[in-house]
């Protein structure tokens, strides 16, 4: 394994005092529970307007491309909260941080839902990424001071179902309820479950002060290990080639396999339910080996992204729903497999990989929506889904020739 950072006071290291990492009293699976409502409503807020991208588009009077921005601006906004705020919040309860950041979405997606032009949407759109940024780098870290040992593996399969279910149920939800009453009524239901959530923090949650003053120099530091950059590079390609295709998935399918609005709620539901599966069988198999877990899962992306075009026209719908579900499969344990892989490469500075991982895996979710959208701009929608495969394969190789951690 990679050496990691060391304990200690001296400038420019991530300070982790004897015992900071140890596990708390209270929380439990309660607590867990609630940290995946949280990652289930961050990835919901952020990636809401993938399933009501047309009649955004339609409604403002803006381009499928133009509206991918929506999803871009999260990103990028979230890839530069998470170690900022993780810097600016470290001697902080965690708790009330993430109490205090999921109310800030719930203000965020109240502002979208009124929003009468893309410049306000866009302001309620980096609301959501600092809120987004700032709760996954924080509690993607916490399983382990909320279980016993033993159970960390699974507690962070569970915090991180969250991320499965908000394809399962909040992207889909959001798209049904968009077609029965607007897209702005999908961002009225998802301030309140904001709300909701942040009540749910903010009881079942133990006081959880912070393990050690984390310090820039001990964040940067973290890029020595090779198997730290190797994860980082492998989370850079493989979410840009994903977001760049699953930003423009609802326009793929509506022209290659001629799906209906009512049959695109199905299928997201279909790649929600799959990737929820994926999540728990990839966070066993990455407990065990992360680059075995992860060659399977940029390969099976890989194929079912480049594949779906080819699909989705000799088949249509039926055909479409197989690979969008082995595509949900793929992509539901992108998320435990990676942080896996860095909790792994930097086990004494969990925090501050966690805060790297969030900015690189957000700032993949901006630039793949970004190119996805200069794509489907310039190639068409289905030029998307070929750009998405390529970059899914450049994640493959990296898998196979980089450094890799010790076991999960």
């Amino acid at each position: 394994m990679a050496k990691t950072e060391k304990t200690g006071g001296r400038a420019g290291e991530l300070v982790v005092p004897p015992g900071g990492l140890r596990r708390v009293r209270g929380g439990g699976w309660p607590g867990v529970g609630a940290l995946a409502a949280g990652t289930f409503t961050v990835v919901t807020s952020e990636m809401l307007p993938v399933g009501l991208l047309t009649p955004i588009g339609r409604d403002l009077g803006i381009s499928d491309g133009t509206a991918g921005l929506t999803v871009t601006v999260t990103g990028l906004v979230a890839a530069v909260a998470a170690p900022s705020l993780t810097l600016l919040v470290a001697r902080l309860d965690r708790r009330v941080v993430l109490t205090a950041l999921m109310l800030t979405l719930a203000v965020a997606n109240l502002l979208a839902s009124y929003a009468p032009n893309v410049v306000v949407l866009l302001v309620a759109r980096v609301l959501v990424g600092l809120g987004m940024g700032g709760v996954w780098a924080i509690a993607a870290g916490l399983a382990v001071r909320l279980v016993p040992q033993r159970r960390v593996a699974a507690a962070t399969s569970l915090v991180f179902s969250g991320v499965a279910a908000a394809s399962v149920l909040g992207v889909p939800a959001g798209a049904f309820v968009g077609e029965l009453g607007g897209w702005r009524a999908a961002f009225v239901a998802m301030t309140a479950v904001c709300a909701l959530v942040a009540v749910a923090l903010a009881v079942l949650l133990p006081r959880l002060p912070a393990a050690g003053p984390v310090r820039l120099g001990g964040v940067l530091r973290l890029f020595r290990a090779a198997s730290v950059r190797t994860g980082l590079l492998l989370v850079a390609l493989l979410v840009t080639g994903h977001f760049a295709a699953y930003t423009y998935v609802r326009p793929v399918l509506e022209e290659v396999a001629g799906a209906g609005a009512g049959q695109i709620s199905t299928l997201l539901l279909a790649f929600g339910v799959a990737g929820l599966v994926g999540n728990f069988a990839a966070g066993a198999g990455a407990a065990r080996s992360p680059r075995v877990t992860l060659l399977a899962i940029c390969g099976v992306l890989a194929g079912a992204v480049l594949l779906l075009p080819l699909v989705g026209r000799g088949a249509g719908v039926p055909g479409a729903a197989l690979v969008v579900a082995v595509w949900g499969l793929a992509y539901g344990g992108v998320s435990v497999s990676t942080q896996t892989w860095l909790m792994a490469a930097a086990p004494k500075a969990r925090e501050a990989a966690s805060a790297l991982f969030v900015a690189v895996f957000n700032g993949a979710i901006a630039l793949g929506a970004l190119t996805g959208g200069r794509a489907a701009d310039g190639w068409g929608v289905v030029g998307v889904m070929g750009l998405g495969g390529v970059l899914a394969v450049g994640a493959l190789v990296t898998v196979g020739v980089g450094r890799a951690p010790g076991r999960g």
